[in-house]
Parts: structure tokens; sequence; C-alpha cells
């Protein structure tokens, strides 16, 4: 399977909908390949919704999309069992997250106890209630998405609940070219009502398969391990990254060289991927209205931290 040929028909698809936003549609492809799940954070009316929306929509599998409430319930989430009088014994029904690409909309307004539900969906792909353990749907994937500004009737998540994201990203402005784009585009129709699905659920589980054809050379191992090392020293962080996060690196990076046709990960790969990969797992002092004091600490990490010189990249024996 040739994943930089499945990855762009599944970009250009999105890209009809989406626009100027190529590098968190890729970063999102990469993260979906890699098995993670993504986290969303921006303010209201940026895309967010929409993205998850037109990347569901081109995938052709189970898609639902959770809206989070204060008053949602954790059974709201997985599913309940429920007695049937016809067959005098308790029968379970299915919740949202038995599905492939769940949409879950607004997550920090969910209570924490609601959110904890999606801790043993997102890291073990199962759902144990009851006594009984319940396997999800593979592929299992969760897009989340929070509004960062409004703090009336939210619950920030956590730091367990943060690390289950592989990645967080911020869709940003666009350009005065790229609003005009999009005001030509929704103008007579809404294009994510037309759009077709271009690959599978199979799909992505053969390209997560790929990955182990993708190799990361000693020195690019060094590297990622150093990188995730010094975030601990780096300025005003408290807690920096764990061994699961140098672990979601390494495998964010292995799925980002092979979007770009290659089997082998580069330093340029891991220094790409820090930044969405590493910053909303480290705890930080935080001033009030600073809202990059994690970003500013990977990337001082990534400055101080040495690059390997020799040819990193180049595949070895002897991992």
């Amino acid at each position: 399977m040739d994943i930089k040929q499945f990855a762009d028909r599944v970009q250009n698809n999105v890209s009809k909908v989406i626009v100027g936003k190529d590098r968190e549609i890729k970063l999102i492809l990469a993260s979906i390949i890699a098995g993670g799940h993504v986290l969303m954070e921006d303010v209201p009316g940026t895309g967010k919704t929409v993205l998850a929306k037109s990347l569901a929509a081109s995938i052709n599998c189970g898609f639902k999309r959770l809206q989070f409430t204060p008053d949602l319930l954790p059974s709201d989430v997985t599913g309940l069992s429920v007695f049937d009088t016809k067959k005098g014994d308790f029968v379970f029904k299915p919740g949202p997250v038995f599905t492939n690409v769940l949409l879950a909309d607004e997550i920090n307004r969910a209570t924490p106890r609601t959110q904890s539900a999606l801790l043993e969906c997102m890291e073990e792909r199962q759902v144990t209630l009851d006594g009984e353990t319940r396997a999800l749907p593979k592929p299992f994937i969760v897009i989340a998405t929070q509004n960062p500004i409004e703090t009336q009737g939210t619950f920030p998540l956590p730091e367990a609940q943060l690390d289950r994201f592989l990645m967080k990203l911020s869709l940003g402005k666009l350009t005065h070219e790229e609003s005009v784009s999009v005001l030509e585009r929704f103008m007579r129709n809404d294009p994510l009502r037309e759009m077709e699905s271009v690959c599978s659920a199979e799909d992505i589980i053969q390209a997560g398969r790929e990955l182990e054809n993708c190799s990361v050379s000693r020195p690019v191992m060094d590297y990622i391990a150093s990188l995730c090392q010094n975030t601990h020293s780096a300025q005003g962080v408290i807690l920096g990254v764990s061994p699961r996060g140098m672990l979601a690196l390494m495998r964010a990076s292995r799925a980002w060289a092979m979007l770009d046709g290659r089997d082998f990960v580069t330093p340029d790969d891991v220094k790409e991927l820090a930044v969405p990969v590493l910053s909303h797992r480290l705890a930080v002092k935080v001033i009030y209205g600073q809202r990059d004091a994690a970003e500013n600490a990977v990337k001082e990490t990534l400055d101080n931290t040495p690059v390997p010189t020799e040819s990193a990249g180049k595949r070895e024996t002897d991992q």
C-alpha cells in the first residue's frame, strides 16, 4: 500500500471543503494512521467541526457526533444495560463510542466524571461495564474540539485525559485570499453535503500496519529521547514529557515520514511534529492570559537540543 498516494487522495477530498489548512489536514492524517486521537483547540467558527466531519465523510466507516454538555452522563458516552421485559434480562445498549470516528464536540463542557468515560476507550479501545469488557470497532478515532477562550461552564481536561491525545492542533486564521475562497465555495451550496468517501476503514488499518516498515535510526532515537528529557528542565515547566509522550512522538514521526513517501524518519520529521505532539503533555506555569507557554517551552527545547549531524535518517539493521 502506498501511504502517500492514499493520504493525498484523502487530503485532496477534504480540501474541497476546508481552505488553506493543508498542513493541519496532513497532521490529522498522520495521527489517524498512527492510531492516535486529535484535540483541536480554537475559537468558535474556525472550522474545527467541519474539518472533523470532512475527514469522517472521506472515510467509508462509522461516524457519530457527540455534543458534550454539563448534564451529559458517562452512560451517554459508553452506553448502558437496560432491562428488557420480553427477554427478562438486561440488554446492553451501545453508546456513541461504538463507532469508527467519534467527534467529541466541545469536550471541555462535560464534567470530569463524563470526560473520564473516554479514558479507557481512547487508550485500550474498549469499554468495561457491569464487569464485562467490550472491544470497540477498528479503527477507533476520537477527534475532539474545545474553545480555549470561554471558561464559563467548562471543565479543563486533566493531564491524564490530554495525554490520550496524540496531537493538539489549532487551525488559526485565514488569509484574505483564503477568506474569499471560502465565500466563493459556500456561496451556492454546502460542499460537505456533496462529499464522497475515498477510502475505507480497512485502508486506515492497513496504513497503520505499514508503519512497521518505517525505520528509525539510533541517532534519531537518541534525538527523540534527548528532546523529551530536556523538556523537564525547560523554563516554566513543572512536569515534562512522559515515556508515553516520547513513544507518541516516534510513532507520529514515522507516520509523517511515510506521508512524505519515505520509509525512514529524519530529525526534521521530529522537529515538525514536536509542538503538536508534546506541547499539550507539559505542565507549565501559566501567567494569566498567556496561552502559548507550553508551545514556547517545546520550541525552547528544540533550540537547545543538538540535532544529529550525520545521515540520521538512513536505515539501520541494529534497531
